[in-house]
C-alpha cells in the first residue's frame, strides 16, 4: 500500500501544474456524481407506485386520501400529482387551471432534476482539453531543452515526454467515467419526465371526466382543453 501510494503522489508530481485543476475537477464531479444519483434514485424509487395508487384512489372518488398519499410521497411524479390533484379539489377549478398548475410544476420539477447536469459536462469537455494543455506545455519544455543543449539526448526530453503523457492520461481518465455518468443520469431524467407526463395526464382525465358529470347532470360545463 506505501508503494501503491508513493507511486501516486510521485505521477501527480510529475504531472506538473496542470494536475491540480484536474484533481479539482475529479473531486468536484465525483461529489456531483454522488449526489445527484442519491437525488434521482429517490425521485425515482416510487413514482410508479405513486402513479398506479393516486391514479385508482382518484376514479374512486377518494380526493382527499389522493392528496395525503401524493403530500407524504417525495419526488416530482407526486409533486406534479399534487399539483393538479389540488386544482381538481377546487369548485371552480377547469381543466385549463389544472393544465397550467401542472405544467408549472413540472418545469420546476425539471430544473431540480436537471441540477449539477452542467458541471458533468463542462468537466467531461473540459477535462481533456487541460490535459492537452499539459501534453503541449511538456513538448514546449521538452524542445527547449534540446535547444538549450544544442543536441538530442533521450535524458533531455524524457521530463517534459513524462509530463504530455501523464497529463493527458489524467484529462482522459477523469473524462470518460464522467461523460458515462453524465449519460447515465441524461436516460434516468427521461424517464422521469415520462413519468412526469403520465401523471399529468392522469390528473387532466379525471378532471374532464367530473366536467363531463357535471355537463350530464346539468352542472356547471366547462369545454374540455387537451
Amino acid at each position: 500500500m506505501d508503494g501503491n501510494e508513493y507511486s501516486l503522489l510521485q505521477i501527480f508530481a510529475d504531472g506538473g501544474i496542470f494536475m491540480y485543476p484536474l484533481v479539482l475537477c475529479s473531486l468536484l464531479a465525483f461529489g456531483v456524481i454522488i449526489a445527484k444519483a442519491y437525488t434521482l434514485w429517490a425521485a425515482h424509487r416510487k413514482s410508479r407506485e405513486i402513479l398506479q395508487r393516486v391514479g385508482d384512489l382518484g376514479r374512486q372518488g377518494k380526493l382527499d386520501e389522493a392528496i395525503r398519499l401524493a403530500a407524504d410521497t417525495p419526488g416530482p411524479v407526486a409533486a406534479i400529482l399534487l399539483s393538479g390533484l389540488r386544482r381538481v379539489y377546487e369548485r371552480n377549478a377547469s381543466g385549463k387551471d389544472v393544465e397550467k398548475a401542472v405544467k408549472t410544476t413540472g418545469a420546476i420539477e425539471l430544473g431540480f432534476l436537471e441540477r449539477g447536469l452542467i458541471v458533468l459536462a463542462t468537466i467531461s469537455n473540459v477535462a481533456p482539453l487541460m490535459g492537452f494543455l499539459g501534453t503541449v506545455a511538456g513538448m514546449i519544455s521538452a524542445f527547449g531543452a534540446i535547444a538549450e543543449a544544442g543536441q538530442v539526448e533521450a535524458s533531455l526530453v524524457a521530463g517534459g515526454i513524462k509530463v504530455a503523457l501523464i497529463t493527458t492520461a489524467a484529462g482522459l481518465v477523469i473524462a470518460i467515467p464522467v461523460n458515462i455518468g453524465y449519460n447515465f443520469f441524461v436516460t434516468r431524467i427521461d424517464k422521469l419526465i415520462q413519468d412526469m407526463e403520465e401523471g399529468s395526464a392522469a390528473v387532466l382525465e379525471l378532471v374532464w371526466a367530473q366536467e363531463k358529470k357535471l355537463a350530464a347532470s346539468g352542472g356547471r360545463a366547462v369545454p374540455t382543453e387537451k
